[in-house]
C-alpha cells in the first residue's frame, strides 16, 4: 500500500510540474494579462475561503435548526442543486459568450433556464417534503426523554 501511495505522490508531483512548466511558457515575459492570471489564480481560493464557505456554512448550520426533520434532506438537496446549476450557469450569466462556444449553448435565454431549472428543483422539494411529512418518515422530531435507568447505564459503562 505504501509503494502505491509513493507512485501517486510522484505522479501527482510530475503532473504538478508539467502544470507549472506550461504555466511559466504562458506567463513569460510578464504582460498585464498574465497579471490578471496571477490575481485570479491568487483570488478566487482567497475570496472562497474567506467569504464563500463562511457563508455556506452558516447557512447550512442556520438551515439546519429552522427546517424540520422531514424537510432537512429534500431542502439540502435542493440548496447544493441551486450552487451547482448557478456556479455552472455563471460564466454565461456574467458574459454572453463567457464559455466555450457549443452548439445550441449560446442560442438561448441563459437567465430563464436557470429560472426554470431551479423552479423545478424547487419543486420537486416541495412535493418531497409535503410527501415525507404526510407519510410521517419525519416522525423522530425529537430525541426520546432520557429516564432514569439510561443516565444509570450511562454512569456504569463510564465506570
Amino acid at each position: 500500500m505504501k509503494a502505491i501511495r509513493i507512485l501517486l505522490a510522484l505522479c501527482g508531483l510530475a503532473a504538478l510540474g508539467f502544470g507549472v512548466s506550461l504555466f511559466l511558457d504562458y506567463a513569460l515575459p510578464l504582460r498585464p494579462d498574465v497579471i490578471k492570471t496571477l490575481v485570479w489564480l491568487v483570488g478566487a481560493p482567497v475570496v472562497h475561503d474567506a467569504v464563500i464557505a463562511p457563508v455556506v456554512g452558516v447557512g447550512g448550520l442556520l438551515l439546519s435548526r429552522v427546517v424540520p426533520v422531514a424537510w432537512k434532506v429534500p431542502v439540502m438537496a435542493g440548496a447544493v442543486l441551486t450552487a451547482i446549476l448557478t456556479i455552472l450557469a455563471f460564466p454565461l450569466l456574467w458574459r454572453t459568450y463567457g464559455a466555450a462556444p457549443e452548439p445550441g449553448l449560446h442560442d438561448g435565454n441563459t437567465w430563464l433556464g436557470l429560472l426554470v431549472t431551479l423552479a423545478v428543483v424547487w419543486a420537486l422539494v416541495v412535493l418531497t417534503g409535503v410527501v415525507r411529512t404526510v407519510l410521517g418518515s419525519g416522525r423522530k422530531t425529537r430525541r426520546p426523554p432520557r429516564t432514569a435507568s439510561d443516565s444509570v447505564r450511562k454512569g456504569l459503562r463510564g465506570a
